[in-house]
C-alpha cells in the first residue's frame, strides 16, 4: 500500500515548553503553567481549519525522575484548560521521557522519539494521516528545528523559550511568538 495515499493534509507540530507555554525548567506543577500570548487565539484558527495541532516534547525530567507521569498529566490538563477557555484545543501529545542521564528503563541514548530524533513526528503523522511534506515544526529550541527536518517539515522558530539563542538561518520562518509563527504558516499550508 502507498502510504501517501493514506496522508490527508498538512498537521502542526509544537514544542511545549517555551513554545506554547513559558519556559520552566522542569515544568511540573500545574500553578506554573503561563500560556504565551496569542498562542491559544491562534491555535483556535488551526483548529477551525481543521488541521491537526499536536505537541511534541522531550520530558527528561520524568526520565530522570524528577517527576512522574501524573504530575506531567496535571500540567497537560492545565494547558488545556487555558486553551480550552479561548475555544482552542490540543489535538494530542507526544512526550518522551528518555535521555542519556535518565534512570531506569528511561536511561536511553539517542532514544528515537528524543528530539532532535523525528520519532514523535513520524508517529503522530502515522496516526493522524499527516502528510509531513506539507507540515510544520514550531520551536525554540535548535533540536526542534532539526527534528522537524529529519522528519520532512518546514520549520519555525519562536524567538519565545530558549527561541533567541537559536540561529535564524535554521528555520524556514522566524516568529516573535507561536501565535506569529501561525499566522504566517497559514498561508503555506491552505491551499
Amino acid at each position: 500500500m502507498n502510504n501517501s495515499l493514506s496522508q490527508t493534509g498538512p498537521g502542526i507540530f509544537i514544542d511545549r515548553d517555551g513554545t506554547l507555554n513559558e519556559e520552566v525548567d522542569f515544568l511540573c506543577r500545574p500553578d506554573d503553567v503561563v500560556l504565551i500570548g496569542g498562542a491559544a487565539r491562534a491555535i483556535a484558527v488551526l483548529n477551525a481549519k481543521s488541521i491537526p495541532v499536536i505537541i511534541v516534547t522531550n520530558q527528561s525530567g520524568i526520565g530522570r525522575g524528577l517527576y512522574g507521569w501524573e504530575e506531567y498529566g496535571a500540567v497537560a490538563k492545565k494547558i488545556d484548560d487555558l486553551l480550552a477557555l479561548e475555544g482552542a484545543h490540543i489535538d494530542d501529545s507526544f512526550a518522551c521521557p528518555f535521555h542519556e542521564d535518565g534512570v531506569g528503563e528511561y536511561r536511553q541514548a539517542n532514544h528515537p522519539d528524543r528530539k532532535p530524533m523525528p520519532g514523535m513526528l513520524v508517529r503522530a503523522a502515522q496516526k493522524h494521516k499527516i502528510d509531513l511534506a506539507r507540515s510544520w515544526m514550531i520551536g525554540d529550541k535548535e533540536i526542534d528545528m532539526e527534528a522537524g527536518r529529519r522528519a520532512g517539515c518546514r520549520v519555525a522558530l519562536v524567538r519565545t523559550g530558549y527561541g533567541c539563542a537559536v540561529n535564524p538561518k535554521l528555520a524556514d520562518i522566524v516568529a516573535d511568538n507561536l501565535g506569529l509563527a501561525i499566522e504566517a504558516i497559514l498561508g503555506f499550508v491552505e491551499e
